[in-house]
């Protein structure tokens, strides 16, 4: 066996793979690799509780309320609906938003074949991205259904217009693509920058240039309605406040996020303050990285910061950085690392080796984390339920005080705002309280209550 020959066999073999069954397998791996996910027996958040309750109720969502300051129709026409059939069985939901999910990565493998990647770095791209901290974040929240399909939009039609279809393929899929990613969030006003991007990184190419034209019209129509709604709305007193003095630190979070293995969410990546070791090696890896993308060539250090600019423009003035808003910059971090495996040696390859260790070592922490959140969701909410059902409706709140190695975050947001459970009441009838305090309960690691009366 002449085992020199083994690499350019394998490369020879990939090379010859229709795109479409390397999507296909790249659609398989990250669906099998993200099963904890889409087995999750319960929830994350507030949010798929609350939209529980709406869809039971028959909530309508209003396609013409552009004053709204969360305008999504698109997304909550769709949850709305997928929590009608699926609500009870949290492991079908899951499961839908997860094959979504492989199905963004398949779009960035075949966008990454169409831009000239080999085969073999535009599979370990999808593969990396899908498996990374920012994703697996967003496909194992229902909650962030908008950001899966804004982005996959935005994939669908760089991949289109990668394809250099006919000038008015172009310009059918810019509109409808964009228009489509806009009813389903506000972020995707980003896509005309980074078509911008595409366009000035690819050599002014002509496809490129009439696509980011074309979506400009349609993001300029959606700011035209709402500017006044996203910019003059009364503070929120959440995330959602916007300042442009947030931006410097919004958009150091986003950039070290992917190498700080135990920040569980983007927005505590500084908690151990700037100058803690993981945030200086993280910025140290941020650094060595740009070197290697330039060494690569100018083009591929500006796609990476103009790039990145664009896909969290929108989001860089918010009050706090979430993981899901790092949803498209992931894809293209991992796009453009990729890319340039084939254009470094030595140090710069094991660099580039590095990282994708750490995005994976990192994204299983977080597809961990997610996991736990939802087991102990599944126990909390029917305990609670249960427990408020044989109390009097409007007797004073029930007191439950976290045990000490409780995560007290999970039970703020499992129980915040939440109407209804199990067609029990809730609203205003539970307190948490602090460990010094009296309670009725103590709320248990894995979301049992023991009686504290």
């Amino acid at each position: 066996m002449n085992l020199p020959l083994t690499r350019p066999l394998t490369r020879d073999v990939l090379h010859k793979l229709p795109a479409s069954v390397l999507a296909l397998a790249v659609f398989a791996v990250v669906l099998l690799a993200q099963w904890p996910l889409a087995s999750n027996p319960g929830y994350f958040s507030h949010d798929e509780l609350q939209w529980g309750f709406f869809a039971a109720k028959g909530a309508v969502v209003d396609w013409t309320a552009l004053h709204s300051f969360q305008y999504r129709p698109l997304t909550f026409d769709l949850w709305s609906w997928l929590s009608r059939l699926l609500f009870d069985r949290p492991q079908a939901f899951h499961t839908v938003v997860v094959t979504a999910g492989a199905a963004n990565a398949a779009l960035l493998m075949l966008l990454g074949r169409r831009l000239g990647m080999t085969p073999l770095a535009a599979a370990a791209a999808a593969v990396l991205f899908a498996l990374g901290p920012f994703a697996m974040y967003v496909h194992g929240w229902v909650g962030t259904l908008g950001d899966l399909l804004w982005v996959g939009f935005a994939l669908l039609l760089g991949t289109v217009v990668a394809g250099r279809p006919h000038v008015a393929v172009v310009v059918l899929a810019s509109l409808l693509l964009t228009t489509l990613a806009l009813s389903a969030k506000e972020s995707a006003v980003a896509i005309p920058a980074l078509l911008v991007v595409a366009w000035w990184c690819l050599g002014r190419a002509r496809h490129w240039g009439i696509a980011a034209m074309v979506s400009a019209l349609p993001v300029a129509l959606y700011l035209a309605a709402r500017m006044g709604v996203l910019l003059f709305s009364p503070p929120q007193g959440t995330a959602y406040d916007w300042s442009l003095l947030h931006a410097p630190q919004r958009w150091l979070e986003y950039q070290l996020f992917i190498p700080n293995i135990t920040a569980f969410e983007t927005g505590n990546a500084f908690s151990g303050g700037f100058a803690s070791k993981r945030v200086l090696l993280s910025a140290l890896l941020w650094v060595a990285a740009m070197v290697v993308l330039s060494r690569a060539g100018w083009r591929w250090a500006m796609a990476f910061v103009a790039g990145g600019l664009a896909a969290l423009g929108p989001v860089l003035v918010l009050g706090a950085a979430t993981n899901q808003y790092g949803y498209a910059f992931a894809a293209l971090v991992t796009g453009l690392l990729a890319a340039v495996w084939g254009r470094t040696r030595g140090a710069g390859r094991a660099l580039l080796l590095g990282l994708a260790l750490l995005n994976l070592w990192h994204g299983i922490n977080v597809m961990r984390e997610m996991r736990q959140v939802g087991e102990v969701q599944a126990v909390f909410s029917p305990t609670l339920a249960r427990s408020l059902d044989t109390a009097e409706t409007h007797a004073a709140p029930l007191r439950l005080q976290p045990a000490p190695d409780a995560k007290e975050w999970i039970f703020r947001r499992l129980t915040h705002g939440i109407p209804s459970y199990d067609g029990v009441p809730i609203g205003n009838r539970v307190l948490l309280v602090a460990p010094d305090q009296a309670a009725d309960y103590r709320i248990e690691a894995d979301g049992r209550l023991t009686p504290l009366r």
